[in-house]
């Protein structure tokens, strides 16, 4: 198969494009060049501009676009009419952001998504987000009617992921020593490694399957406390997480998600209980989970430490700094002895 893919460099797309260089299919990027320029010597590269800068695909064919990187309606249109007569077969990625109403489970591929008020706004916040990329699926689906398959990901985690949410829980039980951990054990995580997202999409594409899939996982329904005892182990350590109630984290100004990430309050827990059994019964499948956290792990000791550091050195994009950590610790333990 010959496969153009639209990003390519950066966490899924390098996954993507390893995937399908070991399936022996012939792979084509195209990119502004400005992330993993040195990556994947092997393959074609084209340099452009989603955003008017477009002529590099220009009088080119392709079995099949993937477009990893598709935020705004207004390009993804683009794109996929300028390739409407190039390519078989379109993937865009989208999210599980375009619902209407996450907090209201169960939500599947016929719930509502989001709308925007002005569907020509282009500014991409945490409101816009996902109504944004409702507007990008149908964009393509416009452009490419029938021959789409429109991939809604929940929480992607694995090595090279760029957001560190799910990394800052495997990097902080591999500092050892107690470390907090927010609300209750049971609640409920949704997360699936990119490696096994990008194995599905590309053999949903080789078979040019079509339509709506959400894409998360596991396959068992995974709790917050199986999550960290998980990364526990991993890190072979004598350490131990302490539980703390959401009422006293939220009551010291506690961030949730950004501060403590997959870290929500229980009333908005909903968006880990989204429903992916479609994606399920189209082949997709999951890694164990501690093979996840050991490669998350040992890609941190490889690619994210100095010569001339340790873990501890390692700056997290997202998650709590040690101090303000060992400060809630210490009054939640003042509280809990007080209330003794």
């Amino acid at each position: 198969m010959d496969l153009l893919i639209l990003g390519g460099t950066v966490f899924l797309g390098r996954h993507l494009v390893d995937a399908a260089l070991a399936a022996g299919h012939q792979v084509t990027l195209f990119n502004r060049g400005q992330h993993g320029a040195q990556l994947f010597p092997q393959v074609e590269k084209l340099r452009g501009d989603r955003d008017g800068g477009l002529s590099a695909l220009a009088g080119r064919r392709w079995d099949a676009v993937i477009d990893t990187c598709g935020y705004v309606p207004r390009l993804v249109r683009a794109s996929a009419g300028l390739l409407a007569g190039s390519a078989a077969h379109y993937t865009f990625i989208s999210s599980i952001s375009v619902y209407r109403d996450l907090d209201q489970a169960p939500v599947d591929e016929s719930s509502p998504v989001g709308i925007l008020a002005d569907p020509t706004v282009e500014e991409i916040t945490g409101e816009s987000y996902g109504p944004l990329k409702a507007l990008c699926e149908q964009a393509a689906e416009t452009a490419m009617p029938g021959r789409v398959l429109n991939v809604r990901p929940g929480l992607i985690v694995g090595p090279h992921d760029p957001t560190d949410r799910f990394t800052y829980w495997v990097w902080r039980a591999a500092l050892g020593g107690e470390a907090l951990a927010p609300g209750r054990p049971q609640r409920r995580v949704e997360l699936i490694d990119a490696r096994d997202l990008a194995g599905w999409i590309l053999r949903m594409v080789e078979a040019q399957q079509t339509g709506i899939y959400n894409a998360t996982g596991p396959l068992y329904e995974l709790t917050m406390g199986e999550m960290l005892e998980t990364c526990r182990r991993a890190s072979g350590l004598d350490m131990r997480f302490t539980w703390i109630d959401e009422a006293f984290l939220l009551a010291n100004g506690v961030a949730p998600w950004s501060e403590l990430p997959l870290w929500l309050p229980e009333a908005e827990n909903a968006v880990m209980a989204v429903a992916y059994q479609r994606a399920i019964a189209a082949g997709l499948a999951f890694r164990p989970l501690a093979e996840t956290v050991q490669d998350t792990l040992a890609w941190l000791r490889t690619d994210r430490i100095t010569a001339d550091g340790d873990l501890a050195s390692v700056q997290m994009r997202a998650g709590m700094a040690l101090a303000r950590e060992a400060e809630l610790l210490a009054a939640w333990q003042a509280q809990q002895e007080k209330q003794r």
